[in-house]
């Protein structure tokens, strides 16, 4: 079994006792330990040559304007899942986030396991968080606490106008300190319709800025362009328009 694995399996087997729930699922492990839920985004389905950059947990005085810079520098852009607790603290990073062309996205109120909440206290910082951020943007995705998720948590997302979204490729960052793997495991694992999670914050905040340092030249060199969730989706959705419309044998916009 090669370095990979073992880290990875080591650190789930860590993880696994922390949620207690027990129809909870965790998807984030680039799917090897999802049920692929129609209504949970973990990748999306596109030959386009982009994937989709999601980084959890800011904003970070720190951190969150460095690795901005950083993502001007190659052209990238990024959903950030900001919290809630965060957001009235440094609106001025929000503000920077929206300005320089990132999507906000819902990551609850607090930094707990949102699988671990009661129905109406998931309910309560679902909304908190939407209010503070839909003040820059309404947010359209949430991806909750921890990445665990239910079906009621499910039900409560979709009946105030949200996906939830995980992702396909998560080196585990969170939990292994160490960028080098972060960057090996990313590159890895990426292709077209990759959604790819990272995280902000303190120390966390430092290891994501030296990921992005690697692995932002080489998605560019192998021709993948870095979006937000959001554009990722709408670009698939408009090949898919096209090959529809090539079946239909219909002209398609913009070729001959």
């Amino acid at each position: 079994m090669n370095l990979r694995w073992i880290l990875v399996l080591l650190t789930v087997g860590l993880l696994a006792p922390a949620c207690s729930h027990p129809r909870a699922r965790f998807g984030t492990l680039m799917g090897y330990f999802d049920d692929q839920q129609s209504d949970v985004v973990y990748d999306v389905n596109t030959q386009v040559a982009a994937i989709a950059l999601t980084i959890d947990d800011g904003p970070d005085p720190e951190w969150t304007p460095r690795i901005l810079d950083l993502l001007e520098e190659h052209g990238a852009h990024a959903t950030f899942f900001l919290i809630g607790e965060r957001v009235n603290e440094y609106e001025d990073l929000v503000t920077s986030i929206v300005e320089r062309g990132h999507e906000l996205g819902n990551h609850m109120t607090a930094d707990e396991a949102s699988v671990d909440l009661l129905p109406e206290e998931f309910e309560r910082q679902l909304t908190e968080a939407d209010r503070l951020l839909s003040r820059w943007s309404k947010p359209r995705w949430v991806r909750p606490g921890s990445g665990w998720y239910d079906e009621r948590m499910l039900e409560t997302a979709r009946r105030h106008g949200y996906r939830v979204a995980l992702g396909s490729v998560y080196p585990l960052d969170a939990q292994i300190a160490w960028p080098a793997f972060a960057s090996w495991f990313v590159l890895q694992g990426v292709g077209p319709g990759s959604v790819i999670v990272l995280h902000n914050g303190g120390a966390r905040g430092e290891r994501t800025w030296e990921t992005l340092q690697k692995v932002l030249p080489e998605l560019r060199r192998r021709g993948l362009e870095v979006l937000t969730l959001s554009a990722l989706v709408a670009r698939a959705e408009g090949e898919g328009a096209a090959e529809a419309m090539k079946a239909d044998g219909a002209a398609v916009p913009g070729t001959p």
